[in-house]
Formats: structure tokens, C-alpha cells, sequence
């Protein structure tokens, strides 16, 4: 079939190359780049375009029936994830060990291109999860409900909701809710959080608590809206006070396996300056506080009112802790009043969003002229371009660790240091 008559639904055969960030293998097709989800390099596939314009640079594409299979390849692990089903599975069909492999693959790649760095990082798996076979580690889920009432999930890259009966990745004390057992308003949006520690769980309906035993939205002013978080590090529980519609990390192992490796990266900071950016909910800031000691001084720097309200609450009993809120960049550098919390610092801790943190940012922090920098990344892209530029302000001696806090999907955490 000639690549001009070829549209979007139609189904052509494809030999299945590298790995490339964002869950998807890449093929040819007549010279053409396909981006084929659902399958493994060294496969031999048919696949269900899913988006083929005649104009576009590339094209997507599903796996749909395997003609050669991977040796890598497992009977898929959340069959609902599958080609044309929920978002957020698409590694499902992959061995646990493979998907590691998988992400090592694209971490490298993507320090090579970006940050020109030849490193080979491996990506470690969490506690438990070998276990558990990669399921059963979110404690945190984000749900939609369909015009027929059902809870279920978006299609990758569609507003479409497609109906779940379970969520394999949750922990059983969020499948325990039975949110996938009942009708809900049709167009709502449903979060719901488990505590790792099995402290109660809560549900939202729209931002607003849900009682599920009444089946009714709570409306008070005060009605509970957030959970509590346990963390023990280094023989030391903190207890964090986070907004159950904030941010947190979603892995049950997450928080204190990425605090204990910030806390050995940043090293011996006892009367030290330390700056934790994209601070949250105070994840890494108090165990920091504690590493500063009281002679030291922890500046953290959050943009989300929300978070900064339990930060405070977090670290409340800890006089060296400065919470500011605000733009990062504008926090820094005094800029549309605020004032510029430190004119220089020993460490700086920076956990940014998904599009990473961006020149304005490493210019900002490379001013303070850190001896060391510890960036925490849910992107590998963004902390390769991050880590590039701050290579060009002399930040160039780097290590990166992996760690596959999201089983079964491409995301995976990397911790980077950086010493100059």
C-alpha cells in the first residue's frame, strides 16, 4: 500500500527498532518514522495506525497482533492498557527486568543527545516490587467517569474515558475503596489516596471529600481534605500534612527511598546553607532541616500556596526552615517583590515538574554558586537538558541513578548530582 493512500485506522506491517522515550519503539514504514506502542524492539508486528497524516513528520502507531515475538515479551500484566485502551500502561506486556533495561536504554539515550554525556545509569526497582510482579504500588489514583456513570481512565491521547473494573497498579488499600463497584455523577473526576502506612484513606469528587459510605460529596469548610504521610529515615519518622489533591510522590516506596538518596547525596551539611526548590509539601525539607542542624539554614521554595500551607505545618518545630512561596525564579532573584532569600548557598536541592527546570532557573541557581547540586527528575528529557546546561556553568562533573518508581508505564525517577 503506498505511504500517500495510508490514513489514520489503517493497518500495515512493521519490523520494530529502538526504544524511544515516551513508551513507544520505533519503525519504518516507506522512510517514514513510526512511533508503534505495545511492542518490543526486534518484533515483527502488525500495527493500527493511530495517527497518520499525509503532511506529518512521523506517525503513530499500535501493536495490535505480534507476528515475531520479543523473548521479553509476558502475557500483558493490565489487559485494559492495552492497544486502544487506558493510558498508563503501556509497558504491561514487557518482563519487569526488560522494562528496566527499557528505561536504562532511554535515561542513556537521552544524556548522550541532550547533556552529551556518555553514562550507563542503572535504574533500580523499589522494595517490593519484584514481589508484587510491578503492580500493586500506587497509592494514589486519578479517575474519570464516562456519560454512563463508570470510573475509568483517559485513552493515551484522548479525552475519551474508557471504563475500568480495577486498577492493577493501585495498592490494595485503594482497590479496597470499590471506586470501579459504584455509578458516579457522569463528567466527574474522582482522586483518591491510600497512605503507604494504611492511615485512612480519602476520596475526592470533583476537589470536594466524598463520603463513600453515605454517597455524598461533603461540603463543610472543614471537612477533612488532606492525609497524613509517614516516612522513616535513618531511624527518624516524619510525619507530612499533604493536600490529598496536592502533590505527592504516588509510589508507596517513593518518599523515603528518594529522601534517603537525597540525604546521602548532599553529604556531611551540618551548619550548611541548603536550598530545596519545588520544595512541595516538605518531602526532602525536613529531613534536610535536621541535616543542616540548627546552625545551618534550609531555604525552601514552593510555587503552590497549597503546599507551601502544609509545609509550614510540616515544619513548624524547625527554627532553621525559611518557607517561601512563590516562583522559583522570581523567589531567587527578588524579582516582582519578592525578596531574595539567600545570596549564596552550599547545596542546592531542586525537585522540578515534568518540563524541568529551564535556563531562567539554572541561571538563577548558578549565581548562588553551589558547591553541589542534587536535581530530582520524573523526566529523563528535561534533566538532560537541565544537566547540559548547567554543564555549560561549570557544574560538569554529573552521576545519574534510576529508579523505576512507575512499573509498568515508560516514567520512570532519576536523582543527578552535580559537583563542580
Amino acid at each position: 500500500m503506498a505511504t500517500e493512500t495510508l490514513r489514520t485506522g489503517t493497518t500495515v506491517d512493521l519490523e520494530i527498532g529502538p526504544v524511544a522515550h515516551g513508551g513507544h519503539c520505533v519503525a519504518r514504514y516507506e522512510g517514514r518514522v513510526v512511533f508503534v506502542r505495545h511492542t518490543l524492539p526486534g518484533e515483527r508486528v502488525r500495527a493500527r495506525l493511530t495517527d497518520a497524516g499525509p503532511d506529518a513528520k512521523f506517525w503513530r502507531a499500535d501493536a495490535v497482533e505480534v507476528v515475531d515475538a520479543s523473548p521479553d515479551r509476558v502475557p500483558s500484566a493490565w489487559p485494559a492498557a492495552g492497544p486502544g485502551g487506558a493510558g498508563g500502561g503501556e509497558l504491561a506486556h514487557v518482563a519487569l527486568p526488560a522494562q528496566r533495561a527499557w528505561k536504562e536504554a532511554v535515561l542513556a539515550e537521552q544524556l548522550q543527545r541532550l547533556a552529551r554525556l556518555d553514562l550507563t545509569p542503572t535504574v533500580h526497582a523499589a522494595p517490593g516490587d519484584d514481589a508484587r510482579g510491578g503492580l500493586a504500588w500506587r497509592t494514589r489514583i486519578d479517575l474519570h467517569v464516562d456519560a454512563e456513570g463508570r470510573a475509568g481512565m483517559r485513552g493515551h491521547r484522548s479525552h475519551d474515558v474508557v471504563p475500568l473494573t480495577d486498577m492493577p497498579l493501585a495498592t490494595q488499600d485503594v482497590a479496597a475503596l470499590g471506586l470501579f463497584d459504584r455509578r458516579w455523577p457522569a463528567g466527574s473526576r474522582i482522586e483518591a489516596v491510600a497512605p503507604a502506612d494504611g492511615s485512612t484513606p480519602l476520596v475526592l469528587l470533583d476537589g470536594a471529600p466524598f463520603d463513600l459510605h453515605s454517597n455524598r460529596r461533603d461540603a463543610r469548610p472543614n471537612a477533612r481534605a488532606a492525609v497524613r504521610e509517614h516516612v522513616r529515615l535513618a531511624g527518624t519518622d516524619y510525619v507530612y500534612r499533604v493536600a490529598a489533591a496536592g502533590f505527592w510522590q504516588v509510589h508507596r516506596e517513593a518518599p523515603g527511598l528518594l529522601a534517603s538518596r537525597v540525604l546521602e547525596a548532599v553529604g556531611d551539611v551540618a551548619g550548611a546553607t541548603v536550598l530545596d526548590l519545588y520544595s512541595g509539601a516538605g518531602l526532602f525539607s525536613s529531613p534536610l532541616a535536621d541535616a543542616v542542624g540548627t546552625d545551618g539554614r534550609l531555604v525552601a521554595v514552593e510555587g503552590d500556596e497549597r503546599a507551601i500551607r502544609d509545609a509550614r505545618r510540616n515544619a513548624h518545630d524547625r527554627p532553621q526552615v525559611e518557607l517561601h512561596a512563590g516562583d522559583v525564579v522570581d523567589v531567587l532573584t527578588g524579582r516582582r517583590g519578592a525578596v531574595a532569600p539567600v545570596a549564596a548557598a552550599d547545596v542546592v536541592v531542586l525537585d522540578p515538574p515534568r518540563t524541568g527546570a529551564g535556563r531562567k532557573v539554572v541561571d538563577a541557581v548558578a549565581a548562588l554558586r553551589p558547591r553541589r547540586i542534587v536535581y530530582v527528575a520524573c523526566d529523563p528529557a528535561a534533566l538532560a537538558r537541565d544537566i547540559a546546561l548547567l554543564g555549560e556553568r561549570g557544574w560538569s562533573d554529573v552521576t545519574v541513578t534510576g529508579y523505576d518508581l512507575f512499573p509498568m508505564t515508560h516514567h520512570l525517577e532519576a536523582v543527578a548530582v552535580l559537583d563542580r
